[in-house]
């Protein structure tokens, strides 16, 4: 056995050891689909203790990275939009774009779409192609359409799934909006985070079909749902349990924070609750449905730490901060946000705090609502 095929066996085994890999179809698709061959071009390991977090490039020629390919985590394919690992030497601190998603959320998620030996596919955010080839060795090529927002990034997945003689449609455009051509669709993927899932989606998916996103929001958690499509054009279904994290989809991404208010303004008050509560994940889900517009930032001001939640489209901000073992909130705006986190919290806490798979997303016309 060579070393390639003895690294990709030993991540079958622990996907299968983890209960990832539960169906005999996903493993024989998994078995055919190697990794390496759809990282070639390299990728962007962090480097440790660099603050703020800086990248350097590992190429398919050094040391190290093949056994990298075969390691159950994301590697990161693209800086910045635009920065391949080929660009550059040394280290780059700028935001990752693009990545190849850890097998086991990729494998967990693609068992978690029920899909059926006819099943017409559409996934939202091609990547490097791999869980695309992961589709094509379970389905049909002829039964996988993929959407990729970045145009070099699809001719790059597009070049490595030809290298495996596979051809699915491959398409360049917003994936928000879907792809009438080849629907109606039995199944929709998305590897893309999202804050709403679009209506298209849901007009492109045959009744009784299943999608299958990542919905969260601009304080950083986010959930997997899976949400099956009614004859009424309405879409419902559970979140799913485990935190699940994927970069939100280009055109959901957060606005800049540009020129921060005068956070000396506005009323001040003693708090409820504290800002201690958002770093739990559950707990800023919760927060998020209440404040969807709103962004976290933190700032050592005048001698004490403030987490600061900023709606840059209403002008809104809430700054809460502990001292002497109270926590003071002060906020302004046209929009009191700590008012409704605070309240949020307060009819979460008295139906029991219930889990997030206990929650139940809803998508209409009208919109999306997430509700316990």
């Amino acid at each position: 056995m060579t070393d390639q095929a003895q690294l990709h066996q030993q991540l079958l085994d622990t996907l299968t050891a983890g209960g990832v890999l539960r169906t005999e179809p996903w493993k024989r698709a998994a078995e055919a689909v190697r990794r390496h061959e759809f990282l070639r071009g390299g990728f962007f390991r962090r480097v440790e203790g660099a603050m703020p977090a800086a990248w350097a490039p590992v190429l398919d020629s050094d040391a190290g990275w093949l056994e990298a390919c075969y390691q159950d985590e994301s590697l990161i394919t693209q800086i910045a939009g635009t920065i391949l690992p080929t660009d550059i030497r040394g280290q780059i601190m700028r935001e990752p774009t693009s990545s190849s998603t850890l097998p086991s959320l990729v494998l967990r998620m693609l068992e978690d779409l029920a899909v059926e030996p006819e099943s017409q596919v559409l996934e939202i955010g091609t990547g490097t192609g791999y869980s695309t080839a992961l589709l094509c060795s379970r389905l049909d090529e002829q039964q996988v359409t993929s959407i990729e927002f970045d145009a070099d990034v699809a001719t790059r997945a597009r070049t490595a799934l030809a290298r495996q003689d596979m051809f699915p449609v491959i398409v360049t455009g917003d994936g928000l909006l879907g792809y009438a051509d080849s629907a109606p669709y039995d199944r929709i993927i998305a590897t893309c985070g999202l804050r709403t899932v679009p209506a298209a989606w849901i007009e492109q998916t045959k009744p009784g079909g299943l999608i299958l996103a990542t919905v969260g929001g601009w304080l950083g958690s986010s959930e997997l749902t899976r949400l099956t499509v009614h004859e009424d054009g309405t879409a419902s279904g559970p979140l799913l349990s485990g935190d699940v994290s994927f970069m939100l989809a280009r055109p959901h991404a957060a606005p800049p924070l540009g020129l921060l208010p005068d956070l000396n303004e506005g009323k001040e008050r003693e708090a409820v609750i504290g800002a201690d509560v958002l770093t739990d994940w559950s707990t800023r889900f919760v927060v998020q449905l209440a404040v969807p517009g709103a962004q976290r930032l933190t700032l050592d001001r005048e001698g004490h730490t403030e987490v600061v939640l900023i709606d840059v489209e209403s002008g809104s901000w809430a700054a809460v901060y502990e001292d002497g073992g109270r926590w003071i909130v002060r906020q302004d705006g046209p929009d009191a946000l700590w008012d409704s986190v605070e309240a949020q919290l307060g009819r979460w806490h008295a139906a029991g705090t219930p889990a997030l798979e206990e929650f139940t997303v809803t998508v209409t016309p009208e919109g999306q609502t997430i509700q316990w």
